[in-house]
Protein backbone atom coordinates (compact mmCIF):
# COMPACT_ATOMS: atom_id res chain seq x y z
CA UNK A 1 0.00 0.00 0.00
CA UNK A 2 1.50 3.44 -0.87
CA UNK A 3 -0.18 6.34 1.44
CA UNK A 4 -1.12 9.40 0.61
CA UNK A 5 0.15 12.25 3.29
CA UNK A 6 -0.47 16.08 3.67
CA UNK A 7 -0.52 18.32 6.67
CA UNK A 8 -0.69 22.29 6.68
CA UNK A 9 1.73 24.66 8.98
CA UNK A 10 -0.24 23.18 12.28
CA UNK A 11 0.23 19.52 11.43
CA UNK A 12 3.80 19.85 9.49
CA UNK A 13 6.06 18.61 12.47
CA UNK A 14 3.52 15.76 13.26
CA UNK A 15 4.04 14.79 9.69
CA UNK A 16 7.40 14.60 9.83
CA UNK A 17 7.31 12.22 12.65
CA UNK A 18 5.23 9.82 10.52
CA UNK A 19 7.35 9.88 7.47
CA UNK A 20 10.16 9.28 9.66
CA UNK A 21 8.21 6.20 10.94
CA UNK A 22 7.07 5.19 7.51
CA UNK A 23 10.37 5.33 5.97
CA UNK A 24 11.67 2.91 9.36
CA UNK A 25 8.80 0.58 7.93
CA UNK A 26 9.36 0.54 4.62
CA UNK A 27 6.28 1.59 3.49
CA UNK A 28 5.66 4.15 0.84
CA UNK A 29 4.03 7.04 0.52
CA UNK A 30 3.48 10.68 -1.49
CA UNK A 31 3.53 13.99 0.56
CA UNK A 32 1.33 16.04 -0.93
CA UNK A 33 2.51 19.10 1.22
CA UNK A 34 3.05 21.38 3.19
CA UNK A 35 6.99 21.13 2.75
CA UNK A 36 7.39 23.76 5.57
CA UNK A 37 6.07 25.04 9.02
CA UNK A 38 5.07 28.04 6.82
CA UNK A 39 1.16 28.99 7.19
CA UNK A 40 -1.30 27.50 4.49
CA UNK A 41 -4.44 26.99 3.83
CA UNK A 42 -5.40 22.86 4.95
CA UNK A 43 -8.60 22.44 2.76
CA UNK A 44 -6.35 22.82 -0.38
CA UNK A 45 -4.04 20.00 0.76
CA UNK A 46 -7.13 17.97 1.96
CA UNK A 47 -8.80 18.29 -1.44
CA UNK A 48 -5.84 17.30 -3.07
CA UNK A 49 -5.38 14.10 -0.76
CA UNK A 50 -8.87 13.19 -1.05
CA UNK A 51 -9.13 13.56 -5.23
CA UNK A 52 -5.78 10.87 -5.15
CA UNK A 53 -7.62 8.59 -2.51
CA UNK A 54 -11.23 9.13 -4.60
CA UNK A 55 -10.05 8.95 -7.94
CA UNK A 56 -7.98 5.64 -6.84
CA UNK A 57 -3.99 6.66 -7.36
CA UNK A 58 -4.05 5.79 -3.46
CA UNK A 59 -6.01 3.41 -1.15
CA UNK A 60 -5.74 5.66 1.84
CA UNK A 61 -3.98 8.84 3.34
CA UNK A 62 -3.04 10.27 6.53
CA UNK A 63 -4.17 14.05 7.28
CA UNK A 64 -2.32 16.16 9.55
CA UNK A 65 -3.80 19.98 10.78
CA UNK A 66 -3.33 21.41 14.83
CA UNK A 67 -6.72 19.77 15.79
CA UNK A 68 -7.45 17.34 13.21
CA UNK A 69 -11.28 18.24 12.62
CA UNK A 70 -10.75 21.18 10.03
CA UNK A 71 -8.78 18.54 7.51
CA UNK A 72 -11.17 15.82 8.04
CA UNK A 73 -14.52 18.02 7.40
CA UNK A 74 -12.61 19.40 4.18
CA UNK A 75 -11.72 15.78 3.04
CA UNK A 76 -14.92 14.63 3.51
CA UNK A 77 -16.37 17.12 0.86
CA UNK A 78 -14.44 15.29 -1.62
CA UNK A 79 -16.96 12.43 -3.07
CA UNK A 80 -16.31 9.15 -2.11
CA UNK A 81 -14.16 10.21 1.14
CA UNK A 82 -14.80 8.51 4.33
CA UNK A 83 -12.16 10.75 6.82
CA UNK A 84 -12.21 10.17 10.39
CA UNK A 85 -10.56 12.11 12.97
CA UNK A 86 -9.38 10.28 15.94
CA UNK A 87 -6.74 10.55 18.81
CA UNK A 88 -6.85 7.24 20.22
CA UNK A 89 -6.57 3.41 19.15
CA UNK A 90 -9.72 2.18 19.82
CA UNK A 91 -11.25 5.04 17.77
CA UNK A 92 -8.66 4.39 14.57
CA UNK A 93 -9.51 0.54 14.61
CA UNK A 94 -13.23 0.76 15.02
CA UNK A 95 -13.46 3.49 12.37
CA UNK A 96 -11.43 1.14 9.60
CA UNK A 97 -13.03 -1.97 10.84
CA UNK A 98 -16.89 -0.30 10.74
CA UNK A 99 -16.63 2.48 8.55
CA UNK A 100 -13.63 1.95 6.15
CA UNK A 101 -12.39 4.96 6.62
CA UNK A 102 -9.89 6.15 3.81
CA UNK A 103 -8.26 9.04 5.53
CA UNK A 104 -6.92 9.39 9.39
CA UNK A 105 -6.64 12.85 10.52
CA UNK A 106 -4.59 13.77 13.15
CA UNK A 107 -4.27 17.06 15.27
CA UNK A 108 -0.31 17.85 15.68
CA UNK A 109 -1.28 19.99 18.87
CA UNK A 110 -2.98 16.73 20.48
CA UNK A 111 -1.36 13.33 19.40
CA UNK A 112 1.92 13.25 20.22
CA UNK A 113 4.90 11.41 18.23
CA UNK A 114 4.92 8.07 20.08
CA UNK A 115 1.28 7.44 19.55
CA UNK A 116 0.73 8.71 16.38
CA UNK A 117 3.26 5.83 15.43
CA UNK A 118 0.51 3.32 17.13
CA UNK A 119 -2.25 4.81 15.78
CA UNK A 120 -0.63 5.10 11.94
CA UNK A 121 0.34 1.10 11.81
CA UNK A 122 -2.90 0.48 13.23
CA UNK A 123 -4.77 2.09 10.88
CA UNK A 124 -2.62 0.55 7.85
CA UNK A 125 -2.82 -2.62 9.36
CA UNK A 126 -6.68 -3.04 10.28
CA UNK A 127 -8.88 -4.14 7.32
CA UNK A 128 -12.81 -3.51 7.01
CA UNK A 129 -14.75 -6.06 8.79
CA UNK A 130 -17.54 -6.04 6.09
CA UNK A 131 -20.95 -7.82 6.98
CA UNK A 132 -23.31 -5.63 8.07
CA UNK A 133 -20.70 -2.19 8.49
CA UNK A 134 -20.93 -2.71 4.37
CA UNK A 135 -24.57 -1.92 4.13
CA UNK A 136 -23.92 1.54 6.56
CA UNK A 137 -21.21 2.34 4.22
CA UNK A 138 -23.28 1.99 1.20
CA UNK A 139 -25.61 3.70 3.10
CA UNK A 140 -23.49 6.95 3.76
CA UNK A 141 -22.50 6.48 0.14
CA UNK A 142 -26.06 6.83 -1.14
CA UNK A 143 -26.09 10.28 1.06
CA UNK A 144 -23.17 11.45 -0.65
CA UNK A 145 -24.84 11.09 -4.09
CA UNK A 146 -27.62 13.17 -3.21
CA UNK A 147 -26.12 16.00 -2.41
Amino acid sequence: MVLALGSDHGGFELKQEIIKHLEKKGIEYKDFGCYTPESIDYPIVAKEVGKAIANGEYERGILVCGTGVGISIAANKVKGIRAACCDDHFSVKYTRLHNDANILCLGGRVVGPGVVCELVDLFIETEFEGGRHARRVGLIHEIEQEG
